[in-house]
Protein backbone atom coordinates (compact mmCIF):
# COMPACT_ATOMS: atom_id res chain seq x y z
CA UNK A 1 0.00 0.00 0.00
CA UNK A 2 1.65 3.67 -1.02
CA UNK A 3 2.22 6.05 1.58
CA UNK A 4 1.06 9.80 1.15
CA UNK A 5 3.86 12.06 1.81
CA UNK A 6 4.41 15.95 1.39
CA UNK A 7 8.00 17.35 1.37
CA UNK A 8 8.44 20.63 2.33
CA UNK A 9 11.56 23.06 1.88
CA UNK A 10 12.28 26.58 1.23
CA UNK A 11 8.51 27.25 2.02
CA UNK A 12 7.41 25.06 -0.95
CA UNK A 13 5.28 22.00 0.19
CA UNK A 14 4.46 19.52 -2.23
CA UNK A 15 2.73 16.05 -2.25
CA UNK A 16 3.91 12.99 -3.38
CA UNK A 17 3.78 8.98 -2.16
CA UNK A 18 6.34 6.02 -1.42
CA UNK A 19 5.58 3.29 -3.52
CA UNK A 20 5.12 -0.51 -1.83
CA UNK A 21 8.90 -2.12 -2.67
CA UNK A 22 10.57 -3.19 0.53
CA UNK A 23 12.68 -0.74 0.01
CA UNK A 24 9.80 2.47 0.06
CA UNK A 25 8.29 0.92 3.16
CA UNK A 26 11.66 1.43 4.75
CA UNK A 27 11.60 4.84 3.93
CA UNK A 28 8.32 5.10 5.24
CA UNK A 29 9.05 4.01 8.77
CA UNK A 30 11.78 6.37 9.59
CA UNK A 31 9.42 9.37 8.69
CA UNK A 32 9.00 11.96 10.12
CA UNK A 33 12.75 13.21 8.50
CA UNK A 34 13.78 16.98 9.18
CA UNK A 35 17.51 17.60 8.18
CA UNK A 36 19.80 19.63 5.81
CA UNK A 37 19.96 18.83 1.94
CA UNK A 38 22.74 18.64 -0.17
CA UNK A 39 22.30 19.73 -3.31
CA UNK A 40 23.53 18.07 -6.56
CA UNK A 41 22.54 20.32 -9.27
CA UNK A 42 18.64 19.86 -8.99
CA UNK A 43 18.30 17.47 -6.69
CA UNK A 44 18.42 17.30 -3.06
CA UNK A 45 19.29 14.45 -1.48
CA UNK A 46 20.18 13.90 2.66
CA UNK A 47 21.31 10.63 4.34
CA UNK A 48 18.17 8.59 5.85
CA UNK A 49 18.48 5.90 8.54
CA UNK A 50 17.98 2.87 6.25
CA UNK A 51 20.23 1.04 4.95
CA UNK A 52 19.36 -1.37 2.17
CA UNK A 53 21.13 -2.59 -1.54
CA UNK A 54 19.95 -2.04 -4.47
CA UNK A 55 16.70 -3.84 -5.45
CA UNK A 56 14.72 -4.49 -8.55
CA UNK A 57 13.52 -1.33 -9.33
CA UNK A 58 17.45 -0.16 -9.24
CA UNK A 59 18.18 2.39 -11.96
CA UNK A 60 20.06 5.42 -13.30
CA UNK A 61 16.71 6.33 -15.84
CA UNK A 62 15.07 8.70 -13.50
CA UNK A 63 12.54 11.50 -14.38
CA UNK A 64 11.64 15.11 -12.79
CA UNK A 65 9.85 13.75 -9.50
CA UNK A 66 11.10 10.21 -8.84
CA UNK A 67 11.92 9.68 -4.93
CA UNK A 68 15.19 7.55 -5.41
CA UNK A 69 16.44 5.93 -2.32
CA UNK A 70 20.86 6.03 -3.05
CA UNK A 71 22.43 2.67 -1.58
CA UNK A 72 25.62 4.23 -1.81
CA UNK A 73 25.22 7.18 0.13
CA UNK A 74 21.85 5.73 2.46
CA UNK A 75 20.24 9.08 1.44
CA UNK A 76 16.89 9.50 -0.18
CA UNK A 77 16.81 11.57 -3.51
CA UNK A 78 14.16 14.07 -4.65
CA UNK A 79 15.22 14.76 -8.34
CA UNK A 80 13.68 18.03 -9.61
CA UNK A 81 15.72 18.83 -12.67
CA UNK A 82 19.24 18.74 -14.64
CA UNK A 83 21.91 17.24 -12.54
CA UNK A 84 25.51 17.34 -13.39
CA UNK A 85 25.47 14.24 -15.09
CA UNK A 86 22.44 15.54 -17.43
CA UNK A 87 22.81 15.97 -20.90
CA UNK A 88 19.49 16.45 -21.46
CA UNK A 89 16.32 17.72 -19.41
CA UNK A 90 15.99 14.73 -17.49
CA UNK A 91 18.03 14.25 -14.35
CA UNK A 92 20.63 11.51 -14.10
CA UNK A 93 21.79 10.28 -10.60
CA UNK A 94 25.13 9.67 -9.63
CA UNK A 95 24.71 6.02 -9.80
CA UNK A 96 21.74 3.94 -9.62
CA UNK A 97 19.09 4.17 -7.13
CA UNK A 98 15.70 2.02 -6.13
CA UNK A 99 12.87 3.70 -7.46
CA UNK A 100 11.01 4.47 -3.78
CA UNK A 101 8.06 6.97 -5.09
CA UNK A 102 7.37 10.55 -6.57
CA UNK A 103 6.67 14.07 -6.12
CA UNK A 104 4.25 16.12 -7.66
CA UNK A 105 5.18 19.49 -9.27
CA UNK A 106 8.92 18.71 -8.52
CA UNK A 107 10.38 21.53 -10.87
CA UNK A 108 8.74 23.81 -8.11
CA UNK A 109 11.74 22.79 -6.24
CA UNK A 110 13.77 24.91 -8.68
CA UNK A 111 13.24 28.30 -6.98
CA UNK A 112 14.69 27.07 -3.33
CA UNK A 113 17.43 25.07 -4.33
CA UNK A 114 19.56 26.91 -1.50
CA UNK A 115 16.92 25.89 1.18
CA UNK A 116 18.72 25.25 4.38
CA UNK A 117 16.01 22.72 5.90
CA UNK A 118 13.90 19.86 3.93
CA UNK A 119 10.87 18.38 5.71
CA UNK A 120 9.61 14.93 4.63
CA UNK A 121 6.29 13.41 6.50
CA UNK A 122 3.01 11.59 5.58
CA UNK A 123 -0.02 12.94 5.00
CA UNK A 124 -2.53 12.91 8.05
CA UNK A 125 -5.72 12.11 6.92
CA UNK A 126 -8.62 13.26 9.12
CA UNK A 127 -11.92 11.06 9.03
Amino acid sequence: MATEIEIEAGGVTLRGELGDSECARAVADVLPIRVRPSVWGEEFYFEIAVAMGSDETATSLVDVGTLGYWPTGNALCVFFGRTPMSTTDRPVPASDVNIVGHVDDARRFTDVTGATEIHVRRVVTRS
